[in-house]
């Protein structure tokens, strides 16, 4: 049971949190060509795309977490410092996305798809480039989790 829980926990991972983060980080530069071209509509289309992405797989990588505790609990790990460490990150990256990134992503939309009479595009570059600050620390949270998984204290891999 425990390495169908931990098949289950890495493809989760893999399908769910991997389109998040290169969504996540085309956004910024697709809202700075959708300003450059107002009139672009294909533009427009892939920040909606984009975002729509990052909402729908962050909802969906919930699983995530979810098998990777029942996971670890089938290994008699949950009180072990590197997964109380990757929990805390876990919930850190989750929390960087929710309140963070997709609140920008959303009011950047709204501010393309508005009337352009309304549109203030140094609002929305700022906008882009602070999605682009999270994006990475979303990115550098998730990645430092995952190294934590490979290389946690105590694996049987040997390594």
């Amino acid at each position: 049971m425990t390495k169908l829980l931990l098949a289950v926990h890495v493809l989760a991972a893999v399908i769910t949190i991997g389109p998040v983060t290169v969504a996540a980080g085309m956004f910024p530069a697709a809202v700075r060509r959708a300003l450059a071209a107002p009139g672009e509509p294909s533009h427009l289309a892939t920040v909606r795309t984009l975002h729509r992405i990052c909402r729908v797989y962050a909802v969906v990588a919930v699983a995530v977490p979810v098998f990777g505790l029942a996971t670890a609990n089938s290994l008699h790990v949950l009180g072990s410092a590197w997964l109380i460490t990757s929990i805390a990150l876990t919930v850190l990256a989750a929390a960087v996305l929710g309140a963070r990134i997709l609140p920008r992503q959303g009011s950047a939309l709204t501010s393309l798809d508005g009337p352009a009479e309304l549109l203030e595009p140094t609002a929305v570059q700022r906008a882009a480039g602070q999605l682009a600050i999270f994006t990475g620390v979303f990115n550098l949270l998730w990645a430092t989790v995952t190294v934590l998984m490979i290389i946690r204290p105590g694996s049987t891999t040997g390594a």
